[in-house]
């Protein structure tokens, strides 16, 4: 027997909803948790540290505290650069040291990449590439000075080519962890619809270790500065390194001083290239709502 209920009989249904008060309490615990997260800080925020520790040296150095036998003043400092900078020295130094550093980079990036896919994507390449680059992991580059001296001798082949092993090790533990990540479906779609191996490389497995690329690039310009800091002090007539070098036997501590900056400045600013290039690469993931 069927029961058919009348439209008067079936009870309202309401929507139950906090009272007025509730919903406040909850409005101002939602306002204050978002005052208590964090914002991301922009390039010129990042600043403010570095800004601080220059003017506390600044005045250490002023008030006496510093002597400028040990360290020159950041005025000091900043008043040679600008001299060599007119003498010409200063450029050609740069010149060279920056060569020597983006010639390492795109090296070890390009092998990096290369040796992460097909570390990521074959087993056999997995099995042959993997446990090398560890062992590289854990050996620092600099302790292969010794032996790069010995093969490729002291000149600048022997520099771009341990910057080219410091760099590459970032790039591809980062690489191929994100390879190694990519959701599984994404594999079987590629297989239903019959993606070839370059298909696949190109639509699914390039931009699905994007993440962990830029990552690995963050830390690879890192590397490369730190390693150039201390290659440039073995055996060179030119660069930054050398003329920190040569101002340690004179004790200029002002040139010291200038060396450093330059290689902070540049560290910085490819460090916020990489995250202006990552974010426009990575925009797609803000429109997801990832």
């Amino acid at each position: 027997m069927t029961l058919h209920a009348k439209p008067s009989d079936i009870a309202p249904v309401s929507v139950v909803t906090a009272p007025l008060p509730a919903r406040r309490v909850i409005a101002r615990r939602s306002i204050r948790s978002r005052r208590l997260t964090p914002r991301t800080l922009g390039p010129a925020g990042l600043l403010i540290g570095p800004a601080v520790l220059v003017l506390v040296w600044e005045f250490a150095s002023q008030v006496g505290w510093l002597s400028p036998r040990l360290l020159a003043a950041p005025s000091t400092a900043a008043v040679t650069g600008f001299e060599m900078l007119l003498d010409g020295d200063l450029t050609a130094h740069f010149l060279a040291s920056a060569q020597r550093a983006y010639a390492g980079l795109g090296l070890g990036l390009v092998i990096g990449v290369v040796l992460a896919l097909l570390a990521g994507l074959t087993r056999s390449g997995e099995a042959s590439i993997d446990g090398a680059v560890q062992i590289k992991r854990a050996i620092p580059t600099l302790a292969l000075i010794p032996l790069a001296i010995l093969w490729l001798g002291i000149g600048d082949a022997m520099k771009v080519a341990l910057i080219t092993t410091a760099v590459l090790v970032p790039i591809y533990i980062n690489t191929h962890a994100a390879l190694r990540s990519i959701d599984l479906r994404y594999v079987e779609l590629a297989r239903t619809v019959g993606l070839t191996r370059l298909e696949f490389v190109r639509k699914v497995a390039l931009p699905g270790a994007l993440p962990g690329f830029f990552t690995g690039l963050r830390l690879a310009v890192t590397a490369c500065w730190t390693s150039l800091v201390v290659l440039e002090q073995i055996n060179t007539t030119e660069g930054i390194g050398y003329l920190m070098n040569r101002a340690r036997d004179y004790g200029q501590t002002d040139i010291i001083v200038v060396g450093l900056a330059i290689y902070a400045i540049l560290g910085l600013a490819s460090d916020f290239a990489v995250r202006a290039l990552e974010r426009r690469a990575l925009a797609y993931r803000k429109v997801l709502g990832s």
